[in-house]
């Protein structure tokens, strides 16, 4: 019998019959299961806007099921499926897993988009789970993405071209004190967890969280600016939807602060590297818990940019 966890659900990994290629990773629960075996086409819950949904029902791409399989324990599915417009991945290619991971940590797309998520999601983020919002509307990853790539631009320049005089931030960066950074960020991930868990507030969660999440990224950020890592070297905003979506437990938390703390206080790249990524998953998951999108805290920085005329 089909064990669903305490929330309800149940992993299914969905394999391309023809080809053997994983397509993606979704959850059911009881009754996205059975409208799966229902209907012979892949139905998923979605954990962000608790609802179910029906893979293929914007963009036409929808997988009709050839067989199910159940694990040794009965808590994990393995869906093997006809994927009709071979894209079955809501950023247009044919799987989700279209990168893969270099030894730096960074991303390399080893896969030919199939169409633009852009000329088929007119009115949704996508079909995966998309992120809910304050006015409960759904922003993209490429979104996200954008935003952070344009506030990490601002902190290069302010560590390249010398504003100390009218910018702390510059001044902060120009001195390069990485232990006073590190101290500092870790001040902030105990504030950021703590307005999560009901110990640190100041006007409400949803409020506290953007503030807070902004300041764990804005040290992350700086860290990221002195020890001169480019933006693609750790994709902060894979780290904060992989935050946003895992489910982390309150001891996982914990140790994702600790590893953030201590692979930042180290001298090795790759430690930094694994520190950011650590760091910025903690802001999604902070995210999640308090029901705001992850770009708010984002959008908060940007907003604090324009007014200081670092941005237009």
């Amino acid at each position: 019998m089909l064990k669903f966890d305490s929330q309800g659900l149940v992993p299914a990994v969905i394999v391309d019959d023809t080809t053997g290629d994983v397509l993606l990773v979704a959850f059911m629960n009881q009754d996205a299961y059975q409208l799966t075996r229902e209907t012979g086409q892949t139905h998923f819950f979605s954990r962000s806007r608790n609802k179910i949904w029906h893979k293929g029902e914007q963009s036409g791409n929808v997988q009709e099921v050839r067989d199910i399989f159940i694990n040794c324990e009965e808590n994990s599915l393995l869906v093997r499926v006809h994927q009709r417009g071979e894209a079955a991945c809501h950023e247009g290619y044919h799987s989700c897993y279209y990168r893969r991971i270099l030894p730096d940590e960074s991303y390399e797309v080893v896969a030919e988009r199939i169409f633009d998520p852009e000329d088929v999601y007119t009115t949704e983020q996508s079909e995966e789970e998309p992120m809910p919002t304050d006015n409960e509307q759904a922003q993209t990853p490429q979104e996200l993405e954008q935003a952070l790539r344009q506030l990490y631009a601002v902190y290069l320049s302010l560590r390249d071209q010398d504003h100390t005089a009218t910018s702390n931030t510059s001044r902060l960066l120009h001195e390069k004190n990485h232990g006073f950074l590190a101290g500092r960020l870790r001040d902030e991930l105990g504030e950021l967890i703590g307005v999560e868990r009901g110990e640190h507030v100041h006007t409400g969660l949803q409020e506290d969280t953007a503030l807070e999440g902004s300041q764990v990224g804005y040290w992350l950020f700086l860290l990221a600016a002195i020890n001169q890592m480019n933006y693609d070297t750790f994709n902060p905003h894979s780290a904060i939807l992989q935050g946003f979506t895992a489910h982390y437990t309150v001891a996982q938390i914990d140790e994702l602060r600790q590893q953030a703390i201590e692979q930042l206080s180290g001298n090795e790249p790759i430690q930094h590297i694994r520190g950011l990524l650590a760091g910025f998953s903690i802001i999604g998951w902070a995210c999640v818990s308090a029901g705001i999108s992850p770009l708010v805290p984002v959008e908060y920085d940007l907003d604090q940019m324009r007014r200081k005329g670092l941005i237009k």
